[in-house]
Order: C-alpha cells, then structure tokens, then sequence
C-alpha cells in the first residue's frame, strides 16, 4: 500500500479523536515525509498581513469544529518566526516576540485552557482596549466557548463589557469594531461550495499518485481488471472535461448552504476521501492497495462508486447519519427519489425502441460504474418476473443507478431528462440557476412566471382556497382568526405589479439572502414586509401552486406562511389607519364587508355584504 493511499483514508470516516485532528495529521506528514493537502487559506495572508503592519490588532478565529482554526493558527505563527517544534510542545498558549518588541499571545484551542490561564483573558480585554499596546493575541475557538469564556472574566474592572462587544460582532457579522483594537473572523462564513473545488483539487493533483502509475491496476488494458480508486480519481479530476460531477455537487453544497447549513473544510475533506476509497466490503469501508486483487477477482468494483461514496452509501446506516456531510447530502433523497422517465430509461430502456437510445448513452456507455453484467442480468430476471424476493436486489441497483445518473445525466439534457426530480426538492434547480443565483449576484428580476407561481401559491395558503389568482396577492382572514385553514372574508387585493406604492418582488440585501418583499404604500412610514425565500419555502409554495396541499409537505413551512400573512394584515393596518387619519369619514347607519368566492375559473372575486345596524 502506498504513503499516500494510507494518508489519504485517515482523512475518511474512520474513528478518530477530533480534538487532535490537526497534530494527528501533521505528525503523519513528519513521520512519512508526505506532502500535505494544500488547500487555500482564505484568511491566511490577511492574518499574516495584520501582525506585519504598522498598527497590528489582535485576532479571535471562531467557526465550528473543522474549519480550520488550528491551521489558521499555526500558519501564522510559522510565518512569524514561530517554529513546527515549538508549536509541538506542550501547553495551549504560545508566546512569540514580533515586531516592535511586541509580544503575541497564541492559544491555540480556547475550549483547552485551564483555570490558572483564565487570567490571559483579562490580558487580552486590556490589550484589545488599548491598555496594553505591547501585547497582540490570537485566540482559536468556538463560538460558544468564546463567549462561555469571556463570561468568567466579565466582572473584571479590564475586561467588563468585552464579552457584550465579542457577542455583538458574532450576531452583526462583524470584522473589526471602531473602539476595540481587535478583528474577529468566523471562518464557519467561508462557503463550502466554494471551498470544494479547492479540496478535489488539492487531493486528485497531490504528488501521492505518481505512486500509483507503477500499480498494474492503473489504466489496465481490461476495463474489469482496473483499479476502482484510480477510476474515481480520473472521474473528480475531471478527465472529459464536463466536470458535470464537480458542478452538481457544488449545486448541492450552494442550497445546502442557502438553507443555513453550513460544513467545514474537515468535512469537505471526508467528503472527497470516501468518494475516492469508499466500498462497503473492506476494512473501515475505506479501500486500500491490497483489497483491490480481491474485488477484482470477486468482481465488487462496482459498490466502489463514486457517485454511491458521495451520499456514504458505503457506511453503515448509522454511521452515515453520524456523519455531518452524508446526513446533509442524504436529506436531498437522491437515489430515493426518481421521475417515470429515468426509471423506464434504467429498467425497460434495453427493450424499449424509443428509450434505447438515451439507454446506451446514458447506462451503458458507463462500462465501469454503468449496466456491468449483474445489473443486466438481474434487470432480465425482473422483467420475466423471475426475481428472488420480488427483485429487491435489482431495485438497489436501479438506486445506485439514479444516483450516478444525477452526477452524470449531461447539462444539455436536464430539462428533457427533468434531473431534480431525482431529488426531494425537484424545483431546486430552477430556485439556483434562475432566482438566487441572477438575483444575488447580477441584481436580475425573477421572472415573471417565477413570480407568479409564488403569488398563486401564497393566495391558496391565505385562502385555503384552490385560486389561480396570481397578478395580485389576496389577503383574507375568517372574520377574528388569520392563521384559520380557511379564510373567505376578503381584507385587501395587493398589486403584484408596482401601483401605487404595491408591489410583490423577490430582492437580496447585501449578506446574499433572498427575500419575497411585499410593499403595501409609497409612503416611507408604512414598511415593507419580508419573507426569507430559501429553498425549503420556494419548494412549498412551488407545489401548493402546482396542487398540492398545503400541510403535506412541511407543517413548519406552513405555518411560515401563515405567520407571514399576519404580518402583512398587520403592516395593512397600519396603512389604513394612517388613510383615515388623512380623511374625514363620514357616520353611516350601515357597515359591509367582502366575501370572497371562486368562480369556475378558479379566480377569486369578492362579494360585497351589508349589515343594518
């Protein structure tokens, strides 16, 4: 087995004590002489550049775990002087003298000082104050533990309100603060969809695989007869040049964080590895040089997968949902998931004239990971109904088979192919390439069916009737409930198109979030009123549009709305006291209301009651 085969599955879902993560692998790299993953720092120079300038300021490193605090760190304190030895040393606050006779603190895990150390964070409220102009820290730690620790010190005269500024810049998501000479960098806001080209890349071009081309296995002349870690190597590093696999999974990754959920480099790096080495009938489920021969002979290279590793379909169930990235990945049910159209492809494409076709481009052009001999051979027993257990097996493989087409079904094709149907979420695609992406990035506007189709979801959700109506929002309560499954006593009709003062728009502000904003007056004093658009809510509305009812898919989500819905009948409020305020209102004997009805056309009208009093 190679160095780097070796080096590389300790990055995979192995056991490991995470606290050591970071001195696990540099002694790796010590002791073996083997290059390092090099992935780019996207602080690094930044950091490194404050502590060389004229007016350093201290720094705090926060994020979750594998982020890359401890790297940050000792990067920074190699670059200034600092050496691998001492860093290795034990203690967790190291001491470096810089420039100007200053002297830089380092605590290198936060979470791993002991009570007698509290004292250095009395230390570094005075230095951050400016109270002691010598001293520079660089702290490495959580965002809970920071502000846990800044607590304990609090009441001391030097640090008193520290914790409130530290608090402050975490929740605003700021870098510096204009009275504290210090700089906070949450590296938890890197994203993962950018880290992970950087991660493939660093793993598939690392000098490790010159090893490999000494192997028999690699590239040998009989398709059956190579190795399963060099295929998946060649697919991530894109030999065809489509890098349909890399676009997917950043696609994925970009919702992901859309969503709010965030993974860290450590993560991404788990990720790449399992997708290299996985297969679920070795040692740690991780391949290594000398389990090839045998699942070569036993003709197992398939369950090594690529496209099966990225979900951790090599894992144990439970091992797969304790791990972050696979339990994230796996809530897109691909593989789970699927459209008539690629299982009739998959399962009666070889018999089928007008499937055949897209059958040899799409399953059997794949001789490696594509219809190899079990898969047709169990594909003839399910048709012929000869199947054991009702062909339980075939329909695993059919699984698979989804899978790998998602990641590999050409982007010229997915529409035809209707490829997010291969997920939960089948209106995923359309939310990234043609409303967050255009409106986050190039200040487009949605278009306008897009728009629509949320109008006339957010009016059955307000109604619980099944409109049409989407040129208008329609807002409507029971008569003293808004939140009522049914609501038929008409409020207020608000323009989709700007009319003055109402419109519906779909904007971002400058963090990167997308919002359905409805505003009710031109008037400055009446504001607009928001809904954060992220996936899960696009998805809901997009389907209750298209005829599906409200609570079948996400409870949460629809109570979203509804609570939405008041706000809009609140901000409606308001906007109508202040044109009563602006009018003299006549007394009338008389009060009406409006009711709303459907017409055969499904569009709503309203139907005006008057009541004598």
């Amino acid at each position: 087995m190679t160095d780097w085969i070796n080096f590389l599955r300790r990055y995979g879902p192995i056991p490991r004590n995470d606290n050591m993560y970071d001195e696990t692998i540099q002694r790796i790299i010590n002791k073996k002489k083997i290059e390092p993953i090099l992935i780019e720092a996207k602080y690094l120079q930044e950091l490194i550049g404050n502590f060389q300038s004229q007016q350093p300021k201290s720094v705090i490193l926060t994020g979750t775990a594998g982020d890359g605090k401890t790297y940050h760190a000792r990067e920074v304190w190699l670059e200034l002087g600092g050496t691998y030895e001492q860093w290795e040393m034990p203690g967790n606050i190291k001491t470096l003298s810089i420039q100007r006779n200053k002297t830089l603190f380092v605590i290198k895990d936060l979470s791993e000082l002991q009570n007698d150390e509290r004292n250095r964070l009395v230390l570094f409220a005075q230095a951050i104050k400016n109270r002691a102009s010598d001293i520079l820290f660089l702290i490495a730690a959580n965002d809970g533990q920071l502000i846990e620790a800044l607590k304990q010190v609090n009441e001391h005269p030097d640090a008193f309100c520290i914790q409130e500024v530290i608090e402050e810049m975490l929740v605003t998501e700021q870098m510096e603060h204009e009275k504290y000479e210090v700089r906070l960098y949450n590296l938890s806001r890197i994203s993962a969809a950018w880290a992970l080209p950087q991660v493939i890349d660093a793993v598939v071009k690392h000098a490790g695989w010159k090893d490999c081309t000494h192997c028999q296995y690699c590239d040998h002349e009989n398709i059956h007869q190579r190795c399963p870690i060099w295929e998946n190597k060649k697919r991530l590093e894109d030999v065809d040049g489509q890098k349909i696999i890399r676009e997917r999974l950043i696609d994925l990754l970009e919702l992901c964080e859309i969503n709010s959920i965030h993974l860290p480099i450590r993560q991404l790096l788990l990720l790449v590895s399992n997708m290299m080495l996985g297969h679920p009938d070795v040692k740690d489920k991780l391949m290594k040089c000398s389990d090839i021969p045998v699942l070569i002979e036993n003709k197992t290279m398939v369950k090594a997968s690529v496209y099966r590793n990225v979900f951790g379909e090599n894992l144990t169930e439970r091992r797969r949902e304790a791990t972050e990235v696979f339990n994230t990945l796996g809530r897109f049910g691909i593989g789970n998931e699927t459209s008539n159209k690629i299982d009739n492809i998959l399962i009666f494409g070889n018999d089928d004239p007008e499937l055949k076709d897209l059958y040899q481009e799409l399953v059997l052009s794949d001789l490696y990971y594509g219809a190899d001999d079990t898969f047709q051979v169990q594909q003839k027993a399910y048709l012929e109904g000869i199947a054991e257990n009702g062909g339980v097996e075939f329909l695993d493989l059919v699984r698979s088979q989804r899978q790998r087409l998602f990641f590999s079904i050409p982007r010229v094709k997915e529409d035809e192919l209707k490829l997010w149907e291969l997920t939960t979420f089948q209106y995923a695609g359309e939310f990234l390439t043609k409303v967050y992406r255009p409106i986050t990035r190039n200040r487009a506007k949605s278009p306008s069916q897009i728009l629509s189709r949320l109008v006339r979801g957010l009016n059955r959700i307000s109604t619980g009737l099944l409109t049409r109506t989407q040129d208008k929002l329609i807002l409507a309560t029971s008569g003293s409930y808004s939140q009522a499954k049914v609501s038929k006593i008409f409020e207020s009709f608000i323009s989709v198109m700007r009319d003055r003062g109402e419109s519906v728009q779909i904007k971002s502000d400058s963090s990167g979030r997308l919002y359905l904003e409805v505003s009710f007056s031109s008037d400055p004093t009446v504001p607009v009123v928001k809904l954060h658009l992220q996936l899960i809510r696009y998805e809901f509305l997009s389907r209750v549009a298209e005829g599906a009812l409200p609570g079948s898919f996400s409870r949460e989500c629809y109570e979203d709305i509804l609570a939405f819905k008041s706000r809009m009948l609140k901000q409606l409020d308001t906007r109508r006291r202040q044109e009563q305020e602006q009018e003299e209102l006549e007394t009338s004997d008389t009060m009406s209301f409006h009711m709303i009805k459907l017409n055969t056309d499904g569009v709503l009208d309203k139907k005006t009651v008057e009541v004598l009093f």
